[in-house]
């Protein structure tokens, strides 16, 4: 099968192309841009494109599907020559879902959470040698690429993400997927650039439960109150599996979950892991994984990527980053680090450059987002509001919204960076909370 992708270059579409490479089938791409590892990674597989820029002599027609990508725009020149010929073009789920639907599909979704559930079910099922298709959006340990597709595999594991499908598919990805095993992790609104109100918000979700298969499954966190309101309300044939956070408790600061079969030492910590993992036991019971094998492979589970990640420095001091951004996903990793962390003096840095974040309306969404921590400090940059065309956010405001008068904002790199070298990193506990990188800010030093 030959394939193309506009827009190869995405953290997304490069792990597609390449288990597409890997299964046999026949991969180009173009993009205006490559960065790492994406680069590499092509490089290594030999499918990076020679020149960087959009080609529509590359879409000739032999092509048996153009894959999109969201980088891409509605007047890419690559995809008008596609519709010109008359190719299949789908979007990074469609084309997903085509090489799934005669699996089983197993779809992980929720506004917080989704990316670690897929992780540590993957993770228990690859410590237990099952082996199934997957599609994951963080880079996991014992994994090379965060997509495989196969031929012979009865199940597909999916993360299941709300946000749009391509510039030209406007529905949210997950609804693409027709999942026979779903689960719902919970709900805080998200993406306002693209939904507008919460109920549009909370839609996709009522969507997505519609889009489960007669007869099939939703394992869905109890305790969120608007996940609860969705699946009751639900008005096709499915069997629910409600699921709350387990017991546990810390001790040494080690965290120890409470089961039938003992305590079990575990390697992350946090309130909102541990209702992940609980989760991910019910989806992998699902799967044939009974609870005592789960226990024993989930004690290895080190964390996704970016996901309260521990970072080696130089200086040994305690350092985590978080991929945490939206609100919902700053006052869990908080509520995490202040409870791991009790006795120590803790540092708390928030940078804010989504679209989201930026919205004087959804600001308030953060009120007490940063409480708990002793020093807690908002990074966002006047150049990209700039750059977004956005209108200019004073730090007063920001205080205001987070309702936290000692937070301490600052609007540009240098002034950030200048703080931080100020501070001994040996002194303290640091939870580096976004989904940039603070200007280049390097968290090793």
């Amino acid at each position: 099968m030959k394939t193309h992708f506009i827009a190869i270059g995405g953290s997304a579409m490069h792990n597609l192309a390449i288990a597409l490479k890997d299964k046999g089938y026949q991969v180009t791409g173009s993009d205006d841009a490559i960065f790492e590892p994406s680069k590499s990674r092509l490089e290594k597989k030999g499918i990076l494109p020679q020149e960087m820029g959009w080609f529509p002599e590359k879409i000739t027609p032999d092509i048996d599907a153009v894959i999109l990508g969201m980088h891409a725009h509605q007047d890419n020149p690559e995809l008008a020559r596609a519709k010109e010929l008359g190719l299949k073009i789908y979007s990074y789920p469609e084309f997903l879902y085509e090489q799934s639907k005669n699996k089983t599909r197993v779809v992980i979704a929720g506004s917080h959470g989704k990316t670690t559930i897929t992780s540590m079910i993957l993770h228990v099922l690859n410590f237990h040698q099952k082996d199934v298709d997957f599609m994951v959006g963080a880079q996991l340990e014992g994994f090379d690429c965060m997509v495989k597709l196969t031929q012979d595999n009865d199940f597909m594991v999916l993360e299941g993400d709300e946000y749009l499908s391509s510039p030209i598919d406007l529905r949210s990805k997950f609804l693409l997927y027709q999942p026979n095993i779903a689960l719902m992790s919970g709900i805080a609104w998200d993406h306002i650039n693209v939904f507008k109100t919460f109920d549009d918000y909370i839609d996709q979700f009522r969507k997505f439960v519609a889009s489960i298969t007669a007869g099939g499954v939703l394992v869905y966190n109890e305790e969120d109150a608007e996940v609860v309101k969705v699946v009751d309300n639900a008005e096709n044939y499915f069997r629910k599996i409600p699921y709350k956070t387990p017991e546990y408790e810390i001790n040494n600061g080690k965290v120890y979950l409470k089961t039938e079969m003992g305590d079990v030492p575990l390697s992350v910590f946090g309130a909102h892991n541990l209702l992940n993992m609980e989760g991910a036991r019910h989806i992998c019971r699902q799967l044939g994984i009974m609870d005592e094998d789960f226990y024993e492979a989930i004690m290895s589970f080190k964390g996704a990527s970016k996901r309260l990640e521990k970072v080696e420095r130089e200086d040994k001091g305690t350092l985590y980053k978080d991929f945490a951004h939206a609100p919902s996903k700053v006052k869990a990793a908080v509520k995490a680090f202040t409870e791991q962390f009790k006795n120590d003096k803790k540092y708390g840095f928030l940078e804010l450059h989504t679209y989201s974040s930026l919205n004087p309306a959804f600001l308030e969404q953060y009120d007490h987002a940063m409480d708990g921590l002793e020093e807690a400090i908002v990074f966002y940059s006047e150049d990209a509001l700039k750059i977004k065309r956005m209108e200019p956010i004073s730090p007063e405001f920001i205080k205001e919204k987070f309702k936290n008068e000692n937070l301490k904002v600052f609007t540009n790199t240098e002034d950030l960076h200048a703080y931080w070298n100020t501070l001994d990193k040996t002194d303290g506990v640091y939870l580096m909370m976004s989904s940039g990188n603070f200007g280049g800010l390097d968290l090793t030093k």
